[in-house]
């Protein structure tokens, strides 16, 4: 390996690849003679990188964590916050953009959407209309190593870089075939993978082009529900003081409980009205006296009893083809050219709610036996209320089918002494979202009004009074825990689909060299630009605008209010909507005193036709104070423009549950999302400092500090949210917040006749988000009984992530596991170690051990809790591998044990989703749920 490449991967980053790998990885190695250090267009020896940089090789990481290459990365502690199958975002909410297992990378979780996904240093398109990348678009089996820039570059390469940049760096020179199949179990037999792969590469033309190409099959069963895992007892969050008002608040703490139910949504229904009043129907059709559990302080939740609960998935089930190609030619020895395509076609299903009803039902209705018809027509009574959850029936259930392609082609060169190229990237993504069973309220209102023919056939009213309404209309019992059946569900639950489509067409070019010499060396100059334009448009058969006209419908009872829309869940169409954008940019590599110190400086123009002019820079210092011991610092200005979805998304909506903390209640309302078309970028300033340590060759040490202040961040503001409730209930109804919620008779009736009717998600410049701390690593490479040894040490100190609004408190989500619209959990604590031993000629033991620090359920300073706490997590994976020759033929055999103890992922949940239990949280994103996991796999190389 060329010298100034193995210098940049020990000293350039915030770390090395470890130098102990497979034989078949040494002696395949495609022979590089220079590459460019990420971060930077004219450092070209990582020995001089100011930015902190983490390289691992793909070898390394997936022999740790065998899978997808974004589990395997997510291993690394500069990640937090990452989404991906076990994530808890709703199929149709803003956090998922209409998939909700995604893989998305985000560095120090600050947001997916602050860290910048590279090919080969070039922008990948965005898979989302919120801009974030799906990562298994990337061609897993021709990665040669992937750098982490954990700093701000928005200078170098453009929006988004707030947090850093993640760049994949392919083996453009892959010779031979190789195959790669494995698949796993859980240990409690669930969970299947089942992976297969194919990467083939040639040389072509007397060595003057190569052309390589690779397929990968994916599949994931996942876990189709949370009772699954029997730790994940519906967990969730309520007020412990019962009676008083206000949960969360000093007089009724919050507390976590296991075994949370809705006491006013049981599985047989819950009589609320009448002579019947606080009656179930605990077995089908016969009435019994409602079992309450243990009350809480949160309106309508008890621990046990005969409340209702959720049971949705704990890990999304998955299947996915990707695939790639890639040809290049040298013209000359000072001219080459490329064009590839990768692609990604891929399904994400997940199952979430029962069928939940609070409906008005006649007293004669069919299903009902003759003597409680009787009761109540000698009591005067025409109707009665129940409520309930129809557990038998099918979850709401989301599919979200994306097919995503980018073509990249390119010509670079030289001329003398300067280098330069140009390249053209055009993505592509179609993303089906069909919600197979969507609730249609029109068909639920005539299902449950149930009656007789003349035959004496139970049927649908509206069958005999409006025939061409409800022809096909079938009648659903709902008097009994499994007394409704499976056509009635048919015919209430209906799919819908959502089509998108996303589309970026990406022009830049570059030019840099060394036009001078001073003093210490070569100054380097690199001058590039870009133009880009990104599209969305959608289309919906579920639109949020389908309400309900209740006039000439034959909806009985009370049944129907003019205006409530049709679908239970939505998507609305999104007309095509679009942004460009051009930049150029300038940057400098300057040496002050020959091999010790050198200057970075960068600085880039950008200009939105949507969000406006934007300047960002970068300045970065390098000193090589000893051989052994080298300084390093930045500072940056970056920006994040806002995304089409920021800006253009259609008002969509879910249904929630959360706690009315103005009357006690918990009404299922809907939840809405605005955009805002005059949002502008977020401006982010950073800075880094660090060291890297060299005191002999088998000992690195690297330590990074940072701090990243972003301003008018763009921030989702939820008011469902604690602090924003108690913002405006404290003003009286004048706060701002007060906007984010609707109610009937404004903001001093405190009782159940004012409840919340619906809460408003809107986009907003109005946050300052600030965060800081300290990246470490330690990388030792020795022998251990006359054999090879590596050990690396990575840890991650991150100990506030601040939040800071107008007229609120500042919450604090570092060391907090749980946060409002979908944030993920931010343990201060990090850490990752990775031991490869080879005990004997081609066999390798690697060992992986992983832990986070205790955190807090909560970060909103307004809340109290009694217990606010999540235990710490720490896993052990174990990879065992063997490896022989047979001819050109080289095998390689492995066994590898995730979670080796069966650690179980401490339990924690989310304040505002106590009416939820079994829906969401249960566990930390940042903890795997999974368990013990078996993975056995074969590669093989010619």
């Amino acid at each position: 390996m060329d010298r100034r490449i193995a210098a940049m991967l020990i000293a350039g980053g915030a770390g090395m690849v470890s130098t102990l790998t497979h034989a078949q990885a040494q002696n395949d190695a495609p022979a590089l003679e220079e590459v460019t250090v990420t971060g930077s267009r004219v450092i070209t020896n990582g020995d001089y990188s100011p930015t902190p940089v983490t390289v691992v090789s793909t070898q390394e990481v997936l022999a740790a964590q065998p899978g997808t290459l974004a589990d395997a990365l997510n291993i690394l502690p500069v990640f937090s916050g990452s989404r991906g199958s076990g994530s808890n975002p709703t199929s149709t909410g803003t956090v998922s953009a209409g998939n909700a297992s995604a893989n998305q990378l985000n560095l120090r979780n600050v947001g997916a959407i602050r860290t910048l996904v590279l090919l080969d240093g070039l922008r990948v398109p965005p898979t989302l209309i919120n801009g974030i990348v799906d990562v298994d678009l990337i061609p897993q089996m021709l990665v040669q190593r992937v750098d982490t820039v954990t700093g701000g570059v928005s200078a170098v390469y453009g929006s988004d870089a707030i947090s850093g940049v993640v760049n994949y760096i392919l083996n453009k020179k892959f010779q031979g075939l190789e195959t790669r199949v494995n698949g796993g179990v859980s240990d409690y037999g669930d969970a299947n993978k089942y992976n297969a792969a194919i990467a083939a590469g040639t040389a072509l033309f007397d060595g003057r082009g190569h052309i390589e190409a690779s397929y990968e099959y994916r599949k994931e069963e996942g876990i189709a529900s949370r009772s699954d895992r029997p730790y994940m007892n519906l967990v969730g969050v309520a007020g412990s003081v019962p009676g008083a008002p206000s949960p969360g608040s000093a007089q009724n703490p919050y507390e976590m409980y296991s075994d949370l139910r809705q006491a006013q949504y049981p599985f047989g229904g819950l009589i609320r009205s009448g002579i019947y009043t606080n009656q179930t129907f605990s077995s089908d059709g016969v009435l019994s006296p409602f079992a309450a559990g243990t009350p809480t302080g949160t309106n309508g939740l008890q621990i046990g009893g005969g409340g209702g609960y959720y049971d949705s998935s704990l890990l999304a089930p998955m299947e996915g083809h990707q695939y790639f190609g890639r040809f290049q030619f040298d013209f000359t020895d000072r001219l080459q050219g490329y064009v590839q395509i990768a692609g990604n076609i891929k399904s994400n299903e997940v199952f979430g709610e029962y069928l939940l009803y609070d409906r008005n039902f006649s007293a004669q209705n069919a299903f009902l036996s003759p003597t409680y018809q009787a009761a109540m027509q000698a009591a005067g009574q025409a109707t009665f209320r129940m409520t309930g959850l129809l557990q038998t029936g099918p979850r709401f259930e989301s599919n979200s089918e994306s097919d995503q392609r980018v073509y990249t082609a390119g010509l670079k060169g030289s001329l003398g002494e300067y280098d330069w190229g140009v390249s053209y990237v055009f993505g592509t993504t179609q993303l089906e979202t069909a919600l197979g069973r969507n609730v249609n309220a029109q068909r639920l209102a005539y299902a449950l009004d149930a009656v007789r023919d003349s035959g004496g056939n139970i049927v649908c009213n509206i069958t005999l009074t409006n025939p061409s309404l409800g022809q096909d209309c079938v009648p659903l019992n709902v008097f009994g825990p499994t007394a409704a059946n499976a056509a009635a569900f048919d015919y209430v639950m209906q799919p819908t689909r959502f089509a998108g489509e996303t589309n970026m067409s990406d022009v830049s070019a570059y030019i840099s060299g060394s036009p001078f010499d001073n003093w210490a060396g070569p100054v380097n100059v690199a001058l590039s630009a870009e133009y880009r334009d990104q599209s969305f448009e959608g289309e919906s058969d579920g639109e949020p605008s389908n309400v309900l006209n209740c006039a000439g419908l034959g909806i009985r009872f009370n049944n129907c209010r003019d205006g409530d829309p049709i679908w239970i869940q939505s998507f609305a169409d999104v007309p095509k909507v679009s942004q460009n954008v051009w930049e150029t940019a300038l940057e400098f590599g300057v040496p002050l005193v020959k091999d010790s110190v050198n200057l970075s400086a960068a600085g880039r123009y950008t200009s939105y036709n949507t969000s406006g002019d934007y300047w960002t820079w970068k300045f970065g210092v390098d000193w090589q104070v000893l051989d052994s011991l080298r300084f390093r610092a930045t500072r940056s200005r970056d920006i994040r423009a806002p995304t089409l979805s920021d800006l253009y998304a259609p008002d969509n909506f879910v249904y929630v549950q959360p706690t009315d903390l103005l009357t006690g209640t918990s009404p299922r309302v809907q939840s809405r999302d605005r955009s805002n078309q005059i949002l502008t970028a977020e401006i982010g300033n950073t800075v880094t400092a660090g060291f890297v340590w060299r005191p002999m060759p088998e000992l690195s040490v690297a330590l990074d500090g940072y701090r990243i202040v972003v301003s008018d961040a763009i921030t989702q503001v939820n008011g469902a949210t604690t602090a924003f409730q108690n913002q405006c209930y404290a003003s009286g109804g004048t706060s701002p917040y007060c906007e984010l919620q609707d109610r009937p008779n404004g903001f001093t009736d405190t009782s159940a006749a004012n409840a919340v009717t619906a809460w408003y998600n809107v986009w907003l410049n109005i946050s300052e988000i600030e965060t800081y701390g300290a990246d470490l690593e330690v990388n030792w490479n020795s022998t251990l009984f006359d054999r090879p040894l590596a050990i690396r040490f990575l840890g991650a100190y991150q100990p506030h992530i601040y939040y800071r609004q107008p007229n609120l408190p500042v919450t604090d989500q570092g060391g907090v596991g749980f946060g409002p619209l979908g944030a993920a959990a931010s343990p201060s604590v990090r850490l990752t170690g990775l031991v490869r031993f080879q005990p004997v000629e081609n066999f390798t033991v690697d060992l992986m051990q992983r832990w986070r620090n205790a955190m807090d359920l909560g970060g909103d300073p307004t809340q109290s809790w009694v217990s606010n706490h999540v235990e710490s997590f720490a896993t052990t994976n174990i990879n065992v591998a063997y490896q022989h020759r047979t001819g050109a033929m080289t095998m390689e055999y492995y066994v590898n044990v995730q979670n080796v103890f069966n650690a179980d992922a401490p339990n924690g949940a989310y304040s505002g989703n106590g009416t939820r239990a079994g829906l969401r949280d249960g566990f930390a994103m940042s903890d795997s749920p999974l368990g013990r996991f078996y993975l056995a796999g074969i590669n093989v190389k010619l």
